[in-house]
């Protein structure tokens, strides 16, 4: 090998391996920085391309979900107003069979009929509270739901139940006499039958919502996984290569410092 002080062949290699050996452990402290093993398309082109497209689709489930969480939040309002208009409706009932009876004097009439209905109006109070995010499903008129189920745009529909006291056709009866109260005594045990069916369509309508939500949590913990599989750093392992980077950063940087010192011995020669 030709002794030159014009050209270090040896610090020129030492000088490569240094700087490979800098850029690992950049690409190493970027890692442990983000948490991610690729962090653009420069680094895995194909993975990272599939991973924004599974990150859209997990954007996309989210989405889902949020509409399937105001979906059932509002059903469920409906069933807890609804369940509370039966016991209403149950409630009335019984003072309509008080008031079935021959021979009540004015007065206690009056006071059974009284409490029938203030429980009516009552029933009104509770279907105007049923309320979420602007949607009632009890209200007289109201236009049910169209529930987006997934991210292709498939929908299903929840019905409104009109329960209200005209809906459930106990707006107009009178206990004013013993007549009056047999035929609310009948019309009520209509209301209540129509009252569970109607909770019957509300409860398997906020199941549906239920599962298909459970089913998209599922879809987007499945997709999250297989993202963090593509791209999210193994962090033991760059820790175990961070060590050995500064390693051989060190080493690097003696064989250069040795190289450099190289041309200085052939002053021994003069």
């Amino acid at each position: 090998m030709v002794a030159s002080i014009n050209t270090n062949h040896g610090s020129a290699i030492a000088l490569q391996s240094l700087n490979k050996s800098n850029k690992n452990l950049d690409g190493i402290r970027e890692r442990m920085a983000t948490g991610k093993k690729v962090n653009g398309p420069k680094m895995d082109p194909s993975t990272y391309a599939i991973a924004q497209q599974l990150i859209g689709e997990v954007g996309g489930a989210n989405a889902v979900k949020g509409g399937l969480n105001a979906a059932e939040a509002t059903a469920n309002v409906a069933i807890q107003a609804g369940q509370a208009v039966g016991d209403l409706l149950t409630d009335m009932k019984r003072i309509s069979i008080q008031a079935s009876q021959d021979g009540l004097d004015a007065s206690s009439r009056q006071a059974l009929e009284n409490e029938f209905n203030a429980l009516r109006d009552q029933i009104g109070t509770v279907v105007d509270s049923a309320d979420f995010n602007g949607t009632n499903l009890l209200e007289s008129g109201a236009a049910g739901l169209n529930v987006l189920a997934n991210e292709d745009g498939e929908r299903f529909a929840v019905d409104a139940q009109d329960m209200s006291a005209a809906g459930l056709a106990v707006d107009t009866l009178t206990l004013g006499t013993a007549g009056d109260a047999l035929t609310a005594m009948a019309a009520l045990d209509t209301a209540i039958a129509d009252a569970s069916g109607k909770l019957a369509d509300l409860g398997a309508s906020a199941k549906r919502i239920e599962n298909q939500n459970e089913a998209t949590t599922q879809r987007r913990d499945v997709l999250r996984k297989g993202v963090g599989d593509l791209i999210d750093a193994d962090m033991g392992a760059e820790a175990a290569n961070l060590a050995a980077g500064q390693v051989k950063q060190a080493l690097g940087v003696q064989a250069l410092g040795i190289a450099n010192a190289a041309p200085g011995t052939l002053l021994g020669l003069f």
